[in-house]
């Protein structure tokens, strides 16, 4: 960490870094630094940062997965279902014909 080789800030100075941040003098660039404390990063500890509660990345993106796959399974089945639907309507309805059941075919 930079601000380890870095001299501490005097009273003035001690201001430089915000929400708690210790303040370093940097003699090599003749600048101020800071550390922050966990909740807290930028240059000056002024952007609050906001806690991870996953503490596994390899599960979130297994998640996603899932989720993923899960949607592509449904609209795989959405269009398999209009698709059948489309086909059942379009063949007509073949009603069996009665006349023919009883009437008998002359012989020749």
């Amino acid at each position: 960490m930079m601000a380890d080789h870095g001299d501490p800030c005097n009273e003035f100075e001690a201001s430089y870094c915000m929400n708690g941040g210790t303040c370093y003098k940097l003699p090599s660039m003749d600048t101020l630094s800071c550390v922050c404390s966990e909740s807290y990063k930028g240059s000056r500890c002024e952007q609050f940062q906001l806690l991870i509660t996953s503490g596994n990345v390899g599960e979130r993106g297994l998640v996603a997965a899932v989720v993923i796959v899960a949607l592509l399974l449904l609209v795989i089945l959405a269009v398999v279902i209009y698709y059948a639907c489309k086909v059942l309507r379009t063949k007509p309805q073949q009603q069996p014909n009665t006349e023919q059941y009883w009437r008998v075919k002359p012989r020749v």
